[in-house]
């Protein structure tokens, strides 16, 4: 019999399922700090929302990344058509456990580093300032189409080595891909939406085969694909479903949680003009912003993990084969880890988060997320004049792990060019 703890926590989950709850779920996940972890029997979970406790397990071996773990035998995967490519199939490293996760990130790695990153500065720079050059004189711009959208997915297609001419493809698929990252929504919805994105994924997947295998006819070509191919460690390799599953990781995942990370920051300096003056002010101030949007209106809002053996977390219980979900944005709002949390500050001491997770699965894209949203910001706060937000909320998708707006509409006095 489930007891007044197990069906608050029950409540809660139904309160964050909620559309309603999507412009602001911080008061819900403020309701979930108060229970500690809480073992919810109606969806056999544990559910986490401590900083400390989200930032411990999210390095405990006990824990696996492995969402496989929870299908039924011979269930993974089989949403898929019998004639998509075997690469769709391939597990994502971030999906994996060691060894085969670090084995896989190593390789990776190696081609996806800090020093190349930094090198890309002045293209994405030029980029952004190309973007918010066709925002249209004093009228009504959406900040999402013209700017948090387009610029991520245009740059991993440049680093990957995508004909210009085929990035529409990307930003057709990637629309279709959010309902399948989400973690919330599955393909067996049932509905238009989810084959939508099953069908986008095999498309996805084909035509980065043959990406691939255009470059290994044609090795030496200066761009991540062929960083990829001639990647080695110790002799070890990647094999060919491993190298394309890693290249649509690196395409859909970075993509669609920086779009959500521009478009928060552009949300919360809006609604905080005294700092996105500030901004304006000092550029020098933007990595500062960067991680405060991290911190108070993260791009994925929570992370999941199974349970490999029995565990207690807190005074909860967890069995064997159990979920363990992180609410990682809850856990950026605990006043244990940051004080004063509700309110945004970037110009606070210390900025605690897990925006891009800890321990061995910290995320090898941050980098470049970093990059592109201190451009972004920076630039918005530059080049538009007195900005102001259409509609306050804005609409949002319907996604909950994965959450951000749909549309940002944004009035101006005009533009510095």
């Amino acid at each position: 019999m489930a007891t007044d703890r197990e069906t608050s926590g029950f409540e809660l989950v139904g309160r964050l399922l909620s559309p309603m709850s999507r412009p602001d779920p911080y008061p819900v996940y403020a309701e979930f700090r108060a229970l500690g972890p809480v073992w919810v029997e109606e969806i056999s979970s544990l559910v986490v929302t401590g900083f400390r406790d989200c930032e411990a397990l999210l390095r405990d071996p006990r824990l696996s990344a492995e969402r496989r773990r929870l299908d039924p035998p011979g269930q993974a995967g089989d949403h898929y058509p019998p004639d998509a490519p075997p690469s769709v199939r391939q597990p994502w490293f971030l999906s994996l456990d060691p060894p085969d996760h670090t084995r896989l990130r190593r390789l990776v790695s190696s081609a996806f580093t800090a020093r190349t990153i930094a090198r890309m500065e002045d293209s994405i720079a030029r980029l952004v300032d190309d973007l918010l050059d066709q925002v249209p004189g004093r009228e009504p711009f959406d900040m999402l189409s013209g700017l948090a959208y387009p610029l991520p997915v245009t740059v991993i297609c440049r680093m990957l080595g995508v004909p210009p001419a085929d990035e529409r493809l990307f930003h057709r698929w990637s629309t279709g891909l959010g309902r399948m990252l989400d973690g919330f929504s599955g393909p067996d919805d049932g509905d238009g939406e989810a084959a939508e994105s099953i069908h986008g994924m095999v498309e996805l997947h084909r035509y980065v085969n043959e990406l691939v295998a255009d470059r290994r006819g044609r090795p030496g070509r200066e761009d991540l694909i062929s960083e990829l191919l001639a990647v080695e460690d110790g002799g070890d390799v990647l094999g060919h479903d491993e190298l394309v599953a890693t290249i649509v990781l690196l395409l859909v995942a970075g993509h669609e949680t920086t779009v959500n990370l521009i478009a928060n920051g552009v949300l919360a300096l809006l609604r905080h003009p005294g700092r996105l003056a500030a901004l304006r002010a000092d550029p020098a101030t933007a990595p500062a912003v960067v991680e405060e949007v991290l911190r108070y209106d993260p791009p994925v809002q929570l992370t999941a993990r199974v349970a490999t053996e029995d565990m207690r977390v807190g005074a909860a219980k967890v069995p064997e084969g159990a979920l363990v979900i992180l609410l990682l944005a809850a856990a950026h709002r605990d006043p244990a880890a940051n004080p004063d949390p509700d309110r945004f500050d970037p110009g606070r001491t210390h900025i605690r988060h897990l925006g891009f997770g800890f321990g061995p699965h910290f995320c090898l894209g941050a980098p470049l997320a970093r990059l592109q949203g201190r451009l972004a910001l920076t630039a918005f706060a530059r080049r538009l004049q007195a900005p102001a937000l259409v509609t306050d909320p804005p609409p949002y998708r319907d996604h909950i792990n994965l959450r951000g707006v749909g549309e940002l509409l944004v009035t101006h006095a005009g533009l510095t060019r």
